[in-house]
């Protein structure tokens, strides 16, 4: 079953069962069981077996502890603490208070976890975390559903963390770029000049932050985004309340009527300073000889960094309910054991559906599921002009079946290389820009994806629902990048290809203005 068209079978039954029942733990459970079935070939005592090793390996791996799951959950509880202490002590409602007297209209509040997803550049998992904290509490008083701040803050993370050389990601492509370059014998520009010529030949990402700012300011909500906004406006529900919500606070909390913004925002400071010192800490020990800032982002441990950082974040979030406690009197101190307990609490449905998507996608590793589709790729007899167009849909899939953006470029980037070098060493840019747009693309479309799961975890969103009101925006998104990936190849030229792009979006421009005006017209008649 490895290596065949049979290993798409598990991810494509997970995601089936997602849309058909709406409950991501069975799907995934469904897709887990499916994996170990067909690497068992079909016998049940092997298939227990290699589930129990695909889930003792989130936490053990090669005898030693594994440590990039475990301080990724340990992240996840403290947060959910930060986030509780910060509700009891009143920083919440102070900023929504100053927040509201601010920003008064629901396009500025989306706008502004745009900027933030957009600032926040340094690494997806923080940004995905950080952003949500912060803009919550803006979105929810101006009734922005949680499923739209969930797109919002998805489709600035890893798009951005994607064409920014100073990023977790960015070092990591660089370095991957320098190797390929290398091999091949391409001396004309260095990895770095590479990297930052591909850049706008990522037409994903391009398209996908400007559609951000487009559902923004036009109010341009489609498919089940539509409902979800029509729910917020009309009833005041940001979210379905019979559905489980990450990060949500559960537990009757009370909340201190002394508490003033710097409640909320100084464990956020600690949080993004603690964060981003521990990733340049971690990436200089790491590095021998001469530090430079893309050194040091190559080799940074991010998820210890999350850790420290949110250690220093529960910190002074704690040092916060001490002072509402024992200095202003505005809660009572024996509550901190529930508080922390809420908090913890919070976070258990994203630690669920993480655990899971973590195993199916080590299963899934094993059927060699990228493997095949990189396969295909290579043994395909296609027109060169076509190439970074294959690239850009192959990479898309891998993504979606995998979960792993990360694992697709590890996997596809070579790939794309090689049948440069081998046909057009002219389009090698192009083919590797396609790679990392279609793993960026999957990412955005897979339910088992981290990035998507931890977008809802910040937002506060349903993980299904999130999944489900992107997917509109990503595919339409996915439909201009192939245009694009299709100029690029035929014309090798990146100015005309990014044209049609901006074409293209401005055509969705003018049909939302359009689809608005239509909307307003039939409420204007049904009122009459």
């Amino acid at each position: 079953m490895e290596n065949t068209i049979y290993s798409l079978i598990p991810p494509l039954l997970a995601m089936v069962m997602v849309i058909a029942t709406r409950k991501v733990l069975l799907s995934l459970g469904a897709g887990i069981l499916a994996s170990a079935f067909m690497l068992a070939d079909f016998n049940i005592g092997k298939t227990a077996s290699l589930v129990w090793e695909a889930v003792k390996g989130i936490f053990v791996s090669e005898g030693a502890l594994n440590t990039s799951s475990v301080y990724i959950i340990l992240f996840l509880l403290m947060l959910g603490a930060i986030t509780a202490f910060i509700s009891i002590s009143g920083g919440s409602r102070a900023f929504g208070e100053w927040a509201m007297k601010r920003v008064k209209t629901r396009v500025g509040a989306q706008v502004v976890g745009a900027v933030l997803g957009i600032l926040i550049f340094i690494d997806d998992y923080f940004n995905a975390l950080a952003v949500g904290q912060v803009t919550r509490p803006i979105t929810d008083r101006q009734k922005v559903s949680r499923a739209k701040l969930a797109y919002i803050i998805d489709s600035t993370s890893a798009p951005v963390c994607v064409i920014s050389p100073v990023s977790s990601w960015g070092a990591y492509i660089i370095v991957m770029i320098g190797t390929i370059l290398g091999s091949h014998g391409v001396t004309q520009y260095s990895a770095f000049s590479a990297f930052m010529q591909m850049v706008p030949m990522n037409f994903y990402v391009w398209s996908a932050l400007v559609m951000v700012f487009i559902v923004a300011f036009r109010n341009f909500n489609i498919g089940p985004m539509k409902i979800h906004e029509e729910r917020a406006k009309k009833e005041g529900l940001m979210y379905d309340p019979e559905k489980p919500i990450p990060g949500e606070l559960k537990d009757d909390l009370p909340t201190s009527s002394k508490g003033k913004i710097g409640d909320l925002i100084w464990p956020i400071i600690a949080l993004f300073v603690g964060t981003i010192g521990a990733m340049m800490w971690t990436g200089y020990q790491a590095v021998d000889g001469n530090a430079t800032i893309l050194k040091v982002f190559e080799n940074t441990d991010v998820t210890k960094s999350l850790v420290l950082g949110g250690l220093l974040g529960l910190i002074v979030s704690v040092a916060m309910f001490i002072r509402q406690a024992f200095f202003l009197r505005g809660v009572k101190g024996s509550i901190f054991g529930k508080g922390l307990l809420a908090g913890v609490k919070s976070m258990m449905p994203a630690i669920y559906i993480l655990l899971f998507a973590w195993t199916i996608g080590d299963l899934i590793g094993r059927l060699e599921t990228g493997t095949y589709l990189a396969g295909v790729v290579q043994n395909s007899n296609l027109n060169v002009s076509y190439l970074p167009l294959i690239l850009f849909i192959i990479a898309g899939f891998m993504a979606f079946s995998t979960g792993t953006s990360w694992g697709s470029f590890g996997i596809l980037l070579p790939i794309a290389g090689e049948m440069a070098a081998a046909t057009d060493i002219s389009l090698i840019l192009p083919a590797m820009a396609a790679v990392l747009a279609g793993a960026v693309f999957g990412d955005h479309c897979s339910p088992i994806s981290d990035t998507t799961i931890l977008s809802s975890t910040g937002a506060g969103s349903n993980h299904i629902d999130h999944v489900m009101t992107q997917l509109p925006y990503a595919l339409i998104c996915a439909v201009i990048s192939i245009v694009g990936y299709l100029i690029i190849g035929l014309t090798s030229s990146t100015l005309l290809a990014m044209a049609a792009v901006v074409i293209l979006l401005i055509v969705i421009v003018l049909l939302s203005g359009r689809n608005q005006s239509n909307i307003k017209g039939l409420e204007e008649k049904t009122i009459q």
